[in-house]
C-alpha cells in the first residue's frame, strides 16, 4: 500500500459546503451532549488503564507491512461483486465501522441460532436459519471490502488489518458453533466439540505461521470457500429444514450431515498440517527465528494449554459440557479469541508470546472447582467464565485500538479528516 498522499486543507467554499450538508442520524447522535460526555467518559477510562502495547511495539506496528501468499479459488469470481459492492459505500463510512458492523450482523444471527437449540439437537426454525445464512453473507462480504474501502479512502493503516484479523478470529467461534447447531451435533457431542476446536485450531496455526513467516498464506481452499459452504448448508436447512439430515446414505449407511463433517474434518487438518509445515521450515528472523526473533515452536503451548483445558474440564464432568453445550464452547471460544488477537497483535508489533493470561481466569476456576468436588454449582461458574472472558476481551482490545488510535492520531470507526497529520502507512 502506497503512503498517504499529503493533503491541503479544505477552502472556504469547501467548509462552507460541509457545514451546509444536512446531518445524518448518527451525526446527531454524535452532537448529543450526553453521548459526548460518555464518550469523554470511556476515554478517560481507557487512558487511565495500564499499557499494553510498549513504545517499542507501537514503533514496531509503524513499520508494519501487510503480506499475504496464494489465493482461494473463489476469490476472483467474487472480485467483481466485491469490486461493485465497495463502490456503493460513501467515501465517510470508515473500513473499520464496515468490519464491525458485519462481525455484530455475523455474532447475532449466530446466537438466535445457539438460543433456540442450546445444546444443538433441537429443529430450528426455518427463517432462524435463513438468517444466519444471510448473517454469514453480509459478513463475509463487508470483511471483503474493508481493505477495499481503506485504500478508496487513503486510510489503511496497520490498525485496520489489526481490527479485520481480529473480528475474523471471534467470528470464527460463532460461525463454528452455529454450524453444528444447524446440523444438530448436540446428539454427538464430542464429534461437535471436535469440529469447533477443529476450526479454531486451523485459524490459530495460520496466523502462528504468519507470526513465524510474516506472510499470512491462503491456499486453494480456504476461508472463502469454507464461508460458503457453510451459508449454502443453512440455505439447504432453510429450504428443506433439519430432518433431511438425519437420512441415512444407501450405501454409505451413515447419516447425510456427516458429510460435511468429513469435508470440514479434512479442510481443518489439512490447513492445520500444511501451516505446521511451513512453521518447521523455519522463520524470518535471526536463525530461523520468528519475526520477533523468538522462537517458532513457543505458540503451540498457549493452544495446548487452552485445548487441555477445554478437554479435561468437559472430559471430567458428566454435566457441565453435555447439559450446556453451547454455553461451554462458546465461553472457551471466547477465551481462544483473546489468545488469538494476542498471537495476531505479536506478529503484527513484533513482540512476545506468553504462556499465561487473564482469560484463562474463568477455566482455571472450572479447574479447581471440579478438583474440589464441586464447591460451587458448575452452570454458574461457567456463567461466570463466559462474563469475565467476554468483559476481558473488551477490555483488553479496547486498549489496544485506543493505544494505536492515539499513538497514529487516527480514529477507529471514523475516517480522519484530511487536515490532521496520519501515519505513513504501510499496510494493506
Amino acid at each position: 500500500m502506497s503512503s498517504r498522499p499529503t493533503m491541503t486543507r479544505p477552502g472556504y467554499n469547501q467548509l462552507n459546503r460541509d457545514r451546509n450538508e444536512p446531518r445524518n442520524f448518527l451525526d446527531n447522535i454524535k452532537m448529543n451532549p450526553k453521548f459526548r460526555n460518555a464518550e469523554n467518559k470511556v476515554k478517560e477510562t481507557l487512558n487511565d488503564m495500564p499499557a499494553i502495547l510498549t513504545d517499542l511495539q507501537l514503533k514496531n506496528l509503524d513499520n508494519h507491512k501487510y503480506s499475504c501468499v496464494g489465493n482461494t479459488f473463489l476469490d476472483p469470481i467474487f472480485q467483481p461483486f466485491w469490486r461493485w459492492l465497495v463502490e456503493q459505500i460513501p467515501m465517510n463510512i470508515a473500513p473499520n465501522l464496515l468490519t464491525i458492523i458485519g462481525l455484530i450482523v455475523n455474532v447475532i444471527t449466530s446466537t438466535i441460532l445457539m438460543l433456540y437449540s442450546p445444546n444443538a439437537n433441537e429443529e430450528l426454525p426455518r427463517w432462524a436459519v435463513f438468517l444466519c445464512a444471510l448473517g454469514l453473507f453480509i459478513y463475509q462480504s463487508l470483511d471483503a471490502i474493508d481493505g477495499k474501502q481503506a485504500r478508496r479512502t487513503n486510510s489503511s493503516t496497520p490498525l485496520g488489518e489489526l481490527f479485520d484479523h481480529g473480528c475474523d478470529a471471534i467470528s470464527t467461534v460463532f460461525v463454528a458453533i452455529a454450524f453444528t447447531v444447524g446440523l444438530q451435533f448436540g446428539e454427538d457431542p464430542w464429534t461437535m466439540f471436535s469440529m469447533v476446536f477443529l476450526a479454531m485450531g486451523a485459524f490459530y496455526t495460520a496466523h502462528w505461521q504468519t507470526y513465524v513467516t510474516g506472510s499470512l498464506k491462503f491456499g486453494t481452499i480456504d476461508v472463502t470457500e469454507a464461508q460458503c459452504t457453510i451459508y449454502l448448508i443453512y440455505l439447504f436447512n432453510s429450504f428443506f429444514g433439519n430432518s433431511i439430515w438425519f437420512y441415512k446414505l444407501p450405501v454409505l449407511n451413515f447419516e447425510l450431515r456427516y458429510m460435511p463433517v468429513v469435508v470440514a474434518t479434512f479442510g481443518s487438518v489439512s490447513s492445520i498440517f500444511s501451516n505446521i509445515n511451513t512453521i518447521s521450515k523455519g522463520g524470518k528472523g535471526k536463525n530461523g527465528s520468528s519475526v520477533a526473533d523468538s522462537s517458532i515452536v513457543f505458540p503451540v503451548f498457549p493452544l495446548m494449554l487452552f485445548i487441555f483445558l477445554g478437554f479435561s474440564i468437559a472430559n471430567k464432568s458428566e454435566t457441565i459440557y453435555l447439559d450446556n453445550i453451547c454455553l461451554y464452547l462458546l465461553a472457551f471460544g471466547i477465551v481462544w479469541s483473546k489468545i488469538t488477537i494476542k498471537l495476531i497483535i505479536a506478529h503484527m508489533t513484533k513482540g512476545e508470546i506468553f504462556l499465561l493470561d487473564s482469560c484463562l481466569i474463568g477455566p482455571i476456576l472450572l479447574l479447581l472447582n471440579q478438583y474440589f468436588s464441586y464447591i460451587i454449582p458448575e452452570l454458574p461458574v461457567l456463567y461466570f467464565c463466559l462474563v469475565i472472558a467476554t468483559a476481558d476481551l473488551i477490555k483488553y482490545c479496547s486498549k489496544v485500538c485506543y493505544q494505536i488510535c492515539t499513538h497514529m492520531n487516527i480514529y477507529l470507526f471514523k475516517i480522519t479528516p484530511p487536515s490532521q497529520p496520519n501515519i505513513t502507512s504501510k499496510s494493506h
